[in-house]
């Protein structure tokens, strides 16, 4: 299903054989192009790759999950991160496009971890050296794996803000319900996702943006708040923070990614002061997904659910300020889509 909020002409990219160390990139029918995905367990083959490798993308963004280690053994971790490094359709991707991103809680070490979870710092490292942060960089040295670069382009700048929404997360509040939801809302101003420290950041990240986008990446789902698991609405007090800053920082065009549920689904809010809506894309997973989904409650969902494997894939326009954001399947099928214009 393809759902359309504002039609343009269809571009075809064609992004142009620029390196990625380069500072400038180069841009195609002027867009800018961003692939991002989530849930990929090393040990399955991810039929992805290839499709991704088509589009062209400038940038790859790993959602979380990257690869699946619930363990506190460093050495496993390790080779787990080692045995998805070194598969053949990643080392293409690493050769192609730059790569950035953030981890959920299965390479995190932990089943819905956070701020209390013991291995955090050697996680920490570990996936760092997987993303071949170097060793001068920040993120060597501060709590969290938070991050934010920023693209150049010829017709103006996208900036990607990625979260880190584990090391400093506070307890999720149980559900003792029978209606199958694993975690309730905890009660307003009560708890934290990004931490003090990240907030800070967060807002100095977005006060200063002159970008022409700003791409912010959330491992967990930002909007959708009804289905029990892990979400920003476990942490209303939180989300009305989020809302908050990016109103008042005055950011252009603020776009949110987001994994983490095993489906694939776009969802939207409109927010007073806010001149056009905020989307939360979520694509999960790439090597397995919600099979079994029936449904479930999102006041915020546009068009339909998908659940087959997929990646995500941003075509910015940087001249008409337009945006399409599609669903990549196997065989580089386009299984839903979104346009916005700004």
């Amino acid at each position: 299903m393809r759902v359309i909020l504002c039609v343009f002409g269809a571009a075809l990219l064609c992004f142009g054989c620029k390196s990625v160390k380069n500072s400038t990139y180069a841009l195609s029918e002027g867009n800018f192009v961003i692939a991002f995905g989530s849930c990929n367990k090393q040990g399955e083959q991810n039929l992805l790759w290839d499709d991704v490798l088509a589009n062209k993308p400038a940038v790859w963004i790993w959602g979380g999950d990257n690869i699946y280690s619930d363990t506190d053994n460093v050495r496993e971790m390790r080779k787990d991160y080692e045995e998805q490094r070194y598969q053949d359709g990643y080392k293409e991707i690493k050769k192609h496009m730059d790569i950035i991103g953030t981890w959920d809680d299965h390479d995190y070490g932990v089943n819905d971890g956070g701020a209390d979870w013991k291995m955090k710092k050697e996680a920490q490292e570990l996936f760092l050296n997987f993303m071949d942060v170097p060793k001068h960089d920040p993120r060597r040295s501060q709590e969290g794996v938070y991050n934010a670069k920023t693209y150049h382009t010829t017709a103006g700048d996208v900036k990607v803000i990625v979260l880190d929404t584990r090391y400093f997360r506070s307890p999720l509040t149980k559900n003792l319900g029978d209606d199958g939801k694993r975690f309730m809302p905890n009660p307003k101003g009560v708890g934290t996702i990004l931490g003090e420290k990240q907030w800070a950041w967060l807002a100095n990240e977005l006060n200063g943006s002159t970008a022409t986008f700003n791409i912010i990446v959330s491992s967990i789902q930002v909007l959708s708040n009804k289905h029990g698991f892990e979400t920003w609405g476990n942490f209303p007090g939180e989300v009305e923070k989020l809302f908050t800053l990016i109103k008042s920082s005055g950011a252009q065009r603020v776009i949110m990614l987001s994994g983490d549920r095993h489906i694939s689904e776009f969802s939207q809010i409109n927010i007073s002061d806010l001149s056009y809506p905020l989307i939360d894309f979520t694509s999960s997973g790439l090597t397995h997904t919600y099979e079994a989904y029936s449904g479930e409650e999102n006041p915020y969902r546009v068009g339909e659910v998908v659940i087959q494997k997929s990646f995500g894939l941003l075509k910015l326009n940087m001249k008409n300020h337009r945006v399409t954001m599609e669903m990549i399947g196997n065989g580089n099928r386009v299984l839903n889509e979104l346009e916005q214009g700004y």
